[in-house]
């Protein structure tokens, strides 16, 4: 009876066997997991059904209150409140990819990846950039719906974009979030639940007027929150315009958010390969 060797003893036998280099192999994945959400069209209605309804419910209740906030006198009520809508999207839809990676640990085929040569950061990186990937998507599709609205940007289609991509990167550090609950805890159910302990730090930043109109232990909880500073980013380039002061501000809470999840998801997945 013949036994199929598996790709690490193939390599022991062979070390002169050619292998993807890493870029190859974090796009391979990442498409896997594209590909695969892409056969569940489904998951991703209900995180845009929500945000496209909360942001018309916004817009319809406050959009006139606009003129009496000071800060915002001039200034859309839309471009302030949309910025919040692609966040609530963004954490809603966050576990999607992890859905995938907690599908492939039930099957066992996570854990006949770990006894090939890929590369356990590509293991990590497919499933978050799926997820970032699948969120800017979503963002884009909001943002869409609020040009129907009647939004209009400061400035322009190039601040329209610069929304979608912080989005994305945004969606990077929740996306890894939910990778390290899927490793860490092998369940659907709990991998999704994990991705709504996001949901408080919506509420504890300048969500529906800005930041300077707020006080007390508000006002210091939302300074510390890095979701405020990717909200004054976005709501920046779509009322005021360029300011690059607020635009570093956001790609830096971004990049330390994501750079905090990807480290968590490198210990949970150390945690798991002990395990095993």
């Amino acid at each position: 009876m013949s036994v199929h060797p598996t790709a690490q003893e193939l390599r022991v036998k062979n070390p002169q066997a050619p292998r993807a280099g890493f870029l190859n192999q974090v796009a391979l994945i990442t498409w896997r997991n594209l590909v695969t959400i892409s056969r569940t069209p489904s998951a991703l209605l209900p995180p845009l059904v929500i945000s496209i309804f909360f942001l018309v419910i916004y817009e319809s209740t406050l959009g006139k209150a606009a003129g009496f906030i000071p800060s915002l006198s001039g200034n859309s009520y839309l471009g302030f409140i949309l910025p919040l809508s692609i966040v609530s999207s963004s954490l809603s839809g966050s576990g999607i990819a992890a859905q995938n990676l907690v599908r492939d640990i039930e099957s066992g085929y996570f854990d006949k990846l770990l006894l090939t040569p890929v590369s356990r950061a590509a293991l990590l990186l497919g499933p978050i950039l799926a997820g970032a990937l699948i969120l800017g998507i979503q963002a884009s599709i909001v943002v869409a719906f609020a040009l129907v609205l009647g939004l209009e940007s400061a400035t322009g289609l190039a601040g329209l974009l610069v929304v979608v991509g912080l989005a994305i990167l945004l969606g990077t550090g929740f996306a890894g979030f939910t990778v390290s609950a899927a490793l860490g805890s092998g369940n659907a159910a709990a991998t999704q639940g994990a991705s709504f302990l996001f949901f408080p730090l919506t509420f504890l930043t300048a969500s529906f007027v800005p930041l300077e109109l707020l006080s007390g232990w508000l006002k210091a909880a939302a300074k510390l929150n890095p979701i405020t500073y990717v909200l004054e980013a976005m709501r920046s380039v779509l009322n005021s315009g360029w300011d690059s002061t607020l635009m570093w501000q956001g790609i830096l809470a971004c990049l330390l958010l994501g750079s905090a999840m990807y480290a968590l998801a490198v210990f949970a997945l150390r945690v798991r390969t002990r395990r095993s």
